[in-house]
């Protein structure tokens, strides 16, 4: 019997960069995280449609 998906959640990057000029939500990504193994929150260095360039994205809750 396969267990259930109860240790992952979805969660929410947003771009730092487009939410410190005041753009917040213009580029956000969706991905799974292990709330057992990773209990602070994700960042992760992602594409920025709006910037053109690689920043870092922070975890939302």
């Amino acid at each position: 019997m396969a267990k259930g998906k109860g240790n992952r959640i979805v969660v929410t990057l947003e771009c730092t960069e487009c939410k410190n000029s005041g753009l917040p939500g213009v580029s956000r990504y969706t991905t799974e995280k292990n709330k057992k193994n990773t209990t602070d929150r994700l960042e992760v260095k992602k594409y920025c449609r709006v910037e053109r360039k690689h920043t870092l994205h922070k975890e939302t809750r």
